[in-house]
């Protein structure tokens, strides 16, 4: 997929995990959830400008979503740590800066299932090539199909989250 495309699967992705924490009294978590995901929705395919690396390599896997997801836990805690917070606030806080690491590559990982290339989302364990072979990357179609899409889902939940 193309960026349009990724942003729009970002924004499905996160529909329902920025509604329930709305629910739960968490509009700020929903915020910056939304933003991590849509600004980092493009990081596995710096591959591209990585000597060495080939696409839908080693950045298009669960254990890079694993990492990336450690890289935001970890940021988490040391912001928890240097603004003074205390347990059980801390744990939370890097629990959710893993999930929102986590979920961005998953999302980009789902976006990029979508097409004939697919992915192979269990390297180095396993080559096996996941695809649901949908329409090509470059379909202007559905990239922006999608990224419509994205953006009625979170107009939607929004939209329920005040009235619920």
């Amino acid at each position: 997929m193309y960026r349009f495309g990724h942003w729009g699967v970002s924004l499905l992705v996160f529909a329902p995990f920025g509604f329930a924490l709305v629910q739960t009294g968490h509009p700020e978590l929903a915020f910056v959830l939304g933003a991590v995901m849509c600004w980092l929705a493009m990081l596995p395919d710096y591959d591209h400008r990585v000597p060495g690396l080939s696409h839908r390599g080693p950045t298009h896997t669960i254990l890079f979503a694993l990492l990336v997801g450690g890289v935001g836990g970890g940021a988490a805690k040391l912001l928890a740590s240097t603004g003074g917070l205390s347990d059980p606030g801390a744990t939370t806080l890097t629990g959710f800066g893993f999930a929102a690491g986590a979920l961005t590559i998953l999302a980009h990982l789902l976006a990029d299932a979508l097409t004939p290339a697919g992915i192979r989302p269990f390297w180095p364990l396993s080559s096996r090539k996941v695809t649901l072979s949908l329409w090509t990357a470059d379909n202007t179609v559905a990239n922006y199909g999608l990224f419509g899409l994205g953006v009625f889902a979170v107009a939607a939940t929004a939209y329920l989250s005040l009235v619920v």
